[in-house]
């Protein structure tokens, strides 16, 4: 018996080209933004972060519902984008003092990337199979074709 969803290899490109969408408007906010200008938002997502930490080890005490994991998912995303923003820019100024470390900035990025990528696959997935009140972890993914 598995525990895993099977959707079309379609869901997953969706996915990836919203994502993708999305990662480019925040970024490219960031980048038309004033210098320094959103540089204040690295406490305050840090702090979602932690909340984030929190209430992963909640769930895993007193036990998930499906409004904590979708709530969980969709706060998740709305860090993460923030995310995008925040590193953009401190990219930009990093640059513009001398610091020219091309690969872990494209690394903090494309973290940034993948786990905007995770949450919207997972929001996507959840339409089209919806968790129960009983929901517990979150089922293996089965990409068919």
């Amino acid at each position: 018996m598995t525990n895993g969803c099977f959707f079309s290899l379609s869901i997953l490109v969706t996915a990836f080209v919203g994502t993708a969408i999305a990662f480019a408007c925040f970024t490219g906010a960031a980048m038309v933004a004033r210098r320094r200008e959103y540089l204040y938002l690295g406490g305050l997502l840090s702090s979602g972060l932690s909340i984030l930490l929190w209430l992963q080890l909640a769930g895993s005490i007193f036990g998930h519902s499906a409004t904590s994991f979708m709530f969980e998912v969709y706060f998740g995303l709305l860090i993460f984008l923030g995310y995008v923003v925040y590193d953009t820019q401190e990219i930009i100024e990093r640059a513009h003092r001398g610091d020219m470390d091309h690969v872990k900035h494209a690394l903090t990025l494309f973290t940034d990337f993948v786990a905007v990528l995770v949450r919207v696959l997972v929001i996507m997935v959840s339409e089209l199979f919806p968790l129960g009140d009983d929901a517990g972890l979150l089922p293996r993914i089965i990409l068919v074709e």
